[in-house]
C-alpha cells in the first residue's frame, strides 16, 4: 500500500507521468472496440427485455421443497396449459420458482396456478399470479427516455455555464454515451434481463460518471490556465498533468463503489435468485467500470483533441516551443564554455624545418635585444626597460628630467 502511495504522490508532483493525452489515438481504438461489440450484441442477440415491457404473465410457486428438475417440470405445465408461449423459469432463493409467460386470460391463468400447486406439491396459495400488459413498458420506457433527455440537457447547460466552454460538456456528453452504450451492450451480449430496476441502475451510472468526469475537468481547468499565465506547459501537458494527478483518486473511488455493488452481486446470483437488486447490481457493477475507463482515458483526450485547433491554444503552444528552445541553446553555450575551460590545449611538437626556423627566429630576436639593451645608459635612472624588437624613444633614453623645487613666495 504505501508503494501505491508513492506512486500517487510521484503522479502528483510530476515525478513520475502516465501519457494518457499523448497515445489518446490507443484510447480511441479501444474504445472503438468496446462499442463495436456492444452494437453487435444489439444487433445480433437484442435485449432480453423483462415481463414489465413485453407484457405476460409471472407466477410464483412459494415453499417448493424439491427441487429436482425444477425448470422441466415447469415448463411441462406451462406447455400443457397454454401452447405456443415462450416460457422462462428461473428458481429465486432455496424454495421459490418464478415462471414467465406470455399473455393469458384470467382462467387460464387459475388453471396454470392449480397445475403448478399440484405438479410442486404446494397449496394454491403459495401459487402467486400477476398480469402484465405490453402498455405499462411502454409507459415505463418512453418515461425513461424523457428522463435521459431531460438529464443530459440539463448536464450539457451546467457544463457550459461552469466549465465557461461548451466542449467540455460535449466531451462529457461523449463519455456518458460511452458507458451507456457499453453497459446496453454487454446487457444484450449476456443475455441480462431487462427491468425498471436495470433502467434505473442506467440512469444511476450516468450520474457518478459525470460526477467523475467533473472532477478530473475541474483539475484540468485549474492547470490550464495557470499554464497559459506561466507558458511552462503546454494546454496538452497541463491536461495530463491534472489526470495523473487525480488518477489514483479516481480508481480508490471506483474500487470503494464497486466493493458492495459487487458484494449484491455475488449473493443475488448465488443465493438470491433474479430480482431487482440483482438487476440493479448488473446496471452499476458494469456502469462504474466503463465509466471510469471514460473520465481518465476519453473525456480528458477527447477535450484536448477539440481544444488544440483554438488561435489562443496554438498560440500560446508555440510561445512554450519558443522558450524552450532558447532555454537549450543557452544550456548548450554554457556546457560548450564549461568544456572548453576545462581541456587543456595539447602541445604542438614542431618537427623538421619549422623547428630549424623557429630556432632562427629566436636567434634573431635574442640578438637585436642585446643591442637593444646596450644602447642604454646605465646611469639613467628611472629609464623605461627596454623592449625586445622595439627601438628606446630619445626621451626614454634620456629618463626623467630633473629640474630644481620652487620656492613658494611668501
Amino acid at each position: 500500500m504505501s508503494r501505491f502511495s508513492q506512486f500517487g504522490n510521484d503522479l502528483y508532483t510530476g515525478k513520475r507521468s502516465i501519457d494518457v493525452v499523448g497515445r489518446r489515438g490507443l484510447w480511441y481504438v479501444v474504445s472503438a472496440v468496446l462499442i463495436a461489440v456492444s452494437l453487435l450484441g444489439l444487433f445480433a442477440r437484442g435485449l432480453n427485455f423483462g415481463i414489465e415491457f413485453s407484457g405476460g404473465t409471472e407466477l410464483r410457486v412459494l415453499g417448493v421443497t424439491q427441487m429436482d428438475d425444477y425448470e422441466t417440470r415447469a415448463r411441462e405445465v406451462v406447455d400443457s396449459a397454454v401452447s405456443g408461449e415462450t416460457t422462462e423459469v428461473t428458481r429465486i432463493g432455496d424454495d421459490t420458482v418464478r415462471v414467465q409467460t406470455g399473455e393469458m386470460s384470467a382462467t387460464e391463468a387459475e388453471q396454470l396456478r392449480s397445475d403448478l400447486s399440484a405438479e410442486f406439491d404446494v397449496p394454491v396459495e403459495s401459487v402467486t399470479s400477476s398480469l402484465v400488459g405490453p402498455s405499462w413498458g411502454q409507459s415505463v420506457t418512453q418515461r425513461a427516455l424523457v428522463a435521459l433527455g431531460v438529464f443530459l440537457l440539463l448536464v450539457t447547460v451546467v457544463l457550459t455555464l461552469y466549465f465557461r466552454t461548451w466542449k467540455m460538456a460535449v466531451a462529457a456528453l461523449v463519455a456518458l454515451v460511452h458507458d451507456v452504450l457499453f453497459t446496453v451492450g454487454v446487457y444484450a451480449l449476456l443475455g441480462i434481463e431487462v427491468s425498471p430496476a436495470s433502467v434505473i441502475g442506467f440512469l444511476t451510472i450516468l450520474g457518478y460518471s459525470i460526477y467523475d468526469t467533473i472532477v478530473v475537468f475541474d483539475k484540468v481547468r485549474e492547470n490550464t490556465e495557470r499554464a497559459l499565465d506561466t507558458h511552462e506547459r503546454t494546454y496538452a501537458e497541463a491536461a495530463n498533468l491534472a489526470v495523473n494527478q487525480t488518477f489514483v483518486r479516481s480508481i480508490n473511488t471506483s474500487v470503494v463503489a464497486l466493493l458492495p455493488v459487487l458484494v449484491i452481486l455475488v449473493v443475488g446470483v448465488t443465493l438470491i435468485g433474479p430480482g431487482t437488486l440483482v438487476d440493479l447490481a448488473w446496471a452499476l457493477a458494469i456502469g462504474i467500470a466503463v465509466g471510469t475507463f471514460s473520465s481518465i482515458f476519453i473525456a480528458t483526450p477527447l477535450l484536448v483533441h477539440l481544444r488544440e485547433g483554438e488561435p489562443g491554444i496554438k498560440k500560446h503552444d508555440a510561445t512554450v516551443s519558443r522558450r524552450r528552445a532558447r532555454g537549450a541553446s543557452r544550456a548548450e553555450r554554457r556546457a560548450a564554455a564549461r568544456a572548453d575551460l576545462v581541456t587543456e590545449p595539447e602541445p604542438e611538437v614542431e618537427t623538421g624545418s619549422e623547428a630549424e626556423a623557429g630556432a632562427a627566429a629566436a636567434a634573431a630576436a635574442e640578438q637585436t635585444s642585446r643591442v637593444l639593451t646596450s644602447s642604454q645608459p646605465a646611469s639613467s635612472p628611472g629609464a623605461a626597460p627596454a623592449v625586445p624588437g622595439r627601438p628606446l624613444h630619445p626621451y626614454a633614453q634620456r629618463g626623467p628630467r630633473n629640474q630644481p623645487r620652487r620656492k613658494r613666495r611668501s
